[in-house]
């Protein structure tokens, strides 16, 4: 199964973007798995952002706590990251990634990723 973001963009401080990750083969329902939202800026290692376990369990890293929500919808099988008050710190490539079993927030823990989509936020 592949994966692929959409939704990024170019945007100013303050302003939201809503990223949506979806699966090339429609059998991959990912309320059954982990779900994983991830950030790489040029030059740093790959950042853990958000993830959705398959019971509803959410998980955020402390800088997006209170701006950024990971949700699902079944009924089209995607997963999304609502961006709110974007800053220029949260300026990366983002990616989606899933796994089975146990969620945790470590890039390590996934399998199957996205090719990333590109979020810019000037101030």
């Amino acid at each position: 199964v592949l994966l692929v973001e959409s939704g990024g963009g170019s945007v100013q401080s303050g302003e939201s973007l809503r990223l949506s990750c979806g699966a090339s083969d429609r059998e991959y329902t990912f309320g059954y798995y982990c779900m994983g939202w991830f950030r790489q800026a040029p030059g740093n290692e790959r950042e853990e952002v958000a993830s959705m376990s398959s019971d509803g369990t959410t998980t955020y890293t402390d800088s997006v706590k209170g701006r950024f929500t990971i949700s699902q919808d079944n009924s089209v099988n995607k997963f999304y990251l609502q961006m709110n008050s974007l800053n220029p710190e949260d300026t990366a490539m983002y990616y989606c990634a899933t796994r089975a079993g146990d969620c945790y927030l470590a890039a390590s823990w996934y399998n199957i990723w996205g090719q990333g989509t590109q979020v810019t936020v000037s101030s």
